[in-house]
């Protein structure tokens, strides 16, 4: 995951953008928190870069 996010920052997407996190079905209340905490970062990091770009960039 290290290699992919270093990659993301290449880029110029951000390796912010990216996380994996391994949950059971019994994990409801978990799930639910880290998809709320990363739905926050994701809106405190706002649009994609890479849509300011010119098309041929």
């Amino acid at each position: 995951m290290a290699y992919t996010k270093e990659l993301l920052d290449q880029i110029g997407l951000g390796a912010d953008r990216l996380e994996m996190h391994f949950v059971s079905s019994a994990m409801g209340r978990e799930f639910a928190q880290l998809v709320t905490e990363m739905t926050g970062r994701i809106e405190e990091l706002g649009p994609s870069p890479l849509r300011e770009r010119e098309p041929d960039q």
